[in-house]
């Protein structure tokens, strides 16, 4: 109740600020000459001048019907504006708000704007925690018997893209490329986002395409006229009720022109809310439906842009949705709607060099960071492993960086494992800087993959130690850099990476069975001869596996195990599987995967001690599939 209480606030504020906006500009409009009728008031702009030779360079030369409609003169339209109006909708959807108790908190809407790219409103999605939880739904609507189509369902993911701005009630957050139902984002399309102002002018018309209270997708279409453009807003007016928030504002030729975000109600001289009646509306007691709408309010995309750009050198995140914003084009040419998108573009990767003195603050994993009396040693590599580890140039084995070691292996240039210790009490949230990645001067190049292995394809560098788990003690931002070691990562299709392990870590961390907010991760691939064969040098391993060891509120050693597969993704290199699995999974049957033992009391593991009394094959089979963080068996 707490957090959809919050969010009302949110939404009545943004209303509050609409209202003062234009109750605002009326006044300066009366100032200057005689006040025509309230609702049909035409204001015209204070600050920034719209020529209608600026407007003109969005239209196509030969559409005269549009030039009479801005001169005011027609309001017909050509036959293939209904046609378009179809295409502009496919990318719109509804968003269901869901708090991260798993609660429905309400709905607003959405639309596809980049690569795997949502705009909404602040209002509608204002923390990363709460699009953690939420997701968007396509195609919630009719078909022309008015049956209900089915929908599609496609999971937000804030870890990847999530940048707000709450004064300008925007929010762009990153989607999952294929729904829970199997349907790949790119079957909706995008709307191309245009960087220039003046593609509407006061008095003309625009259409809104929206799911209005959570409902089916409907469109206001051309019954809002443009009243006043000025600073960040338009202002228009209708004779319907508002939007739903989050809703894309088309001019004629479905072009993007703002983001709405608010109405504005009717007012009289004491700022009383009024109903269509005439009447006072008195909050709590009279339907909200009833209440008279002068205007409605939307931020202009052109300073969206601006917004962006402001941030973008200091921020990775704001910079990657500039990257995808921009990825088809954002000048007054071109189409308005993307109906075939391009993937996500890659970027070349950036690569960096730290000094020899940098390594010496290493200290790598702790054996006693979970206390003398639970004593946890680097696993162990079964006999026939050890001719395949990787040497150091000084003949040692183990890679130590700040709180984590690696354990390299020679055939494959990835890791065998790596130990990180994480501090829950002391993490810090260290900003993620413009990503550089480094090469190991202590290992030989040979024994590390590089660039050349996740170039022109979807292969993302997977962190194994994540970028944030060594970042705590006095040398957290340090740490942080140290993950982006080559060393450090491995072959991940980009759908496989950019979903995290459902907050495994996060989760332990957290729950009360954790005596002291601290635990020790061991991860890697899982290495089998059948592997596929990659540009004639790579192995790409399909399985990774995790474990995570703590001690419980009863002083004992606990210990989990996770495997998560992307077989079904490399074998194409493309996505034909319903979705990402991970399984919670006895630790001996990850031993089992791997050749490597990590030496743990027999009785730590839930998943053992769940089958106990069955012999190993079946310990080894009961494996757990995990949907959620309360899925764990801890």
């Amino acid at each position: 109740m707490g957090e959809n209480m919050f969010k009302n606030a949110r939404k009545e504020d943004q209303q509050r600020k609409a209202s003062e906006r234009y109750y605002s500009r009326q006044k300066a409009a009366e100032a200057e000459g005689p006040r025509k009728r309230f609702r049909r008031e035409i204001i015209r702009p204070l600050k920034e001048a719209q020529p209608i030779e600026k407007r003109l360079i969005f239209l196509k030369p030969d559409d005269g019907l549009a030039l009479e409609r801005i001169m005011g003169k027609s309001d017909l339209v050509g036959i293939s504006y209904l046609e378009l109006g179809l295409l502009a909708a496919r990318p719109v959807c509804r968003i269901q708000v869901v708090n991260p108790l798993g609660r429905p908190e309400g709905y607003g809407t959405g639309f596809l704007v980049g690569p795997n790219l949502l705009l909404t409103n602040n209002h509608v999605l204002y923390t990363a925690e709460l699009a953690r939880k939420s997701f968007a739904e396509f195609e919630f609507e009719q078909d022309i018997n008015g049956r209900r189509k089915v929908s599609k369902s496609f999971d937000l993911r804030p870890d990847e893209i999530f940048v707000t701005d709450p004064e300008m009630d925007f929010t762009l957050v990153s989607v999952a490329p294929v729904s829970t139902e199997g349907t790949e984002l790119t079957d909706y399309g995008l709307l191309r986002l245009v960087e220039a102002t003046g593609k509407v002018q006061i008095g003309e018309y625009v259409s809104i395409i929206q799911h209005p209270e959570g409902g089916l997708k409907q469109c206001c279409l051309r019954e809002n006229e443009v009243v006043d453009i000025f600073d960040s807003w338009l202002h228009y007016v209708t004779d319907t009720q508002p939007g739903a928030s989050g809703s894309p504002i088309f001019n004629d030729q479905w072009l993007v022109v703002g983001l709405h975000h608010s109405g504005v109600p009717m007012r009289d001289a004491q700022g009383n809310i009024l109903k269509i009646d005439g009447h006072l509306y008195r909050e709590g007691i009279d339907d909200p439906s009833t209440i008279a709408w002068v205007a409605n309010e939307g931020v202009r995309i052109s300073r969206i842009f601006q917004a962006l750009e402001s941030r973008s050198e200091n921020e990775p995140m704001v910079a990657e949705a500039l990257r995808r914003l921009r990825s088809h084009g954002t000048g007054p040419v071109g189409p308005a709607i993307i109906t075939a998108p391009e993937p996500i573009p890659s970027i070349a990767t950036e690569l960096g060099e730290l000094p020899v003195e940098h390594y010496r603050l290493a200290d790598g994993y702790d054996p006693d960071f979970l206390g003398s009396l639970h004593h946890l040693p680097l696993p162990r590599l079964a006999d026939n492993l050890r001719s395949k580890v990787a040497k150091l140039k000084d003949g040692s084995e183990i890679l130590t960086y700040l709180h984590f070691s690696i354990v390299m292996n020679v055939d494959r240039r990835l890791a065998f494992y790596t130990a990180v210790n994480i501090d829950g009490k002391k993490l810090e949230n260290i900003k993620r800087g413009r990503d550089k990645w480094y090469f190991d001067p202590r290992l030989d190049l040979k024994y590390q993959a590089g660039p050349k292995l996740y170039e022109g394809n979807p292969l993302d560098r997977g962190h194994l130690v994540r970028r944030l788990d060594p970042c705590w003690g006095p040398n957290a931002k340090e740490a942080g850099e140290d993950t982006f070691h080559f060393t450090n990562c491995a072959p991940q299709h980009g759908r496989l990476n950019q979903r995290d392990w459902l907050e495994v870590e996060d989760y332990i961390l957290k729950t009360a069975d954790n005596a002291d907010a601290k635990i020790s991760v061991f991860t890697g691939p899982v290495f089998r001869e059948d592997d596929m064969i990659y540009r004639n040098e790579y192995l790409l391993p399909a399985d990774f596996w995790k474990v995570v060891a703590f001690v419980n509120k009863n002083g004992k050693l606990s210990a989990t195990a996770y495997l998560r597969t992307q077989k079904n993704y490399l074998e194409s290199m493309e996505f034909f599987d319903d979705e990402f699995k991970t399984w919670q999974a006895p630790i001996a049957l990850v031993e089992s995967l791997t050749g490597i033992s990590f030496d743990l009391p027999a009785d730590a593991d839930p998943m053992a001690r769940a089958a106990a009394g069955k012999g190993l094959r079946s310990q080894m089979s009961n494996i757990r599939r995990i949907h959620s963080a309360a899925d764990i068996m801890l």
